[in-house]
């Protein structure tokens, strides 16, 4: 039987906190895969995908990290809560999925323009996020992650 790898989730989940807390654009891109693509809802209500759109196209370090950079120094977090509701592993360590609930906060700096328009200058990341992570190697990597989204609760 293979190890339990999920402590090395938490960790990503936990950096890429990390990497929003400290403003480090950088730090943020080790997350993800090469062959990632964005695929994001316009709201947190947008279920269906044919509602989604494409603001970015495959991950490119050099793109990512610039408009990464441009985001942060653009914007200021005011709170950032992330609470793992579960881990998933396949039965091979090598692919996992988090279930993450997420409210944060950014504020757009009053006298920087960012080609962000949120409305009022801030941006609330809040909702219910499934993060898709793969091994590269020995690392694990963001292979895809639909928007944070609020999705609907059945009554028991």
């Amino acid at each position: 039987m293979t190890a339990d790898r999920s402590h090395e989730i938490v960790e990503m989940v936990e950096r890429e906190s990390r990497a929003f807390e400290t403003s480090d654009a950088k730090l943020m891109l080790t997350i993800y895969h090469p062959d990632m693509v964005w695929a994001w809802p316009p709201n947190e209500h947008a279920h269906d995908p044919m509602e989604w759109i494409m603001r970015v196209g495959r991950f490119n370090y050099d793109k990512w990290l610039r408009l990464t950079q441009l985001f942060m120094d653009t914007h200021t977090l005011i709170h950032n809560h992330r609470e793992i509701k579960k881990i998933l592993m396949t039965d091979e360590q090598d692919g996992a999925l988090a279930v993450v609930d997420i409210d944060t906060l950014f504020e757009q700096h009053p006298d920087k323009d960012s080609p962000w328009d949120e409305g009022g200058g801030k941006l609330h990341i809040v909702g219910r996020a499934a993060k898709i992570y793969t091994t590269v190697g020995d690392e694990w990597k963001l292979l895809y992650q639909p928007g944070t989204m609020h999705y609907p609760v059945k009554s028991v």
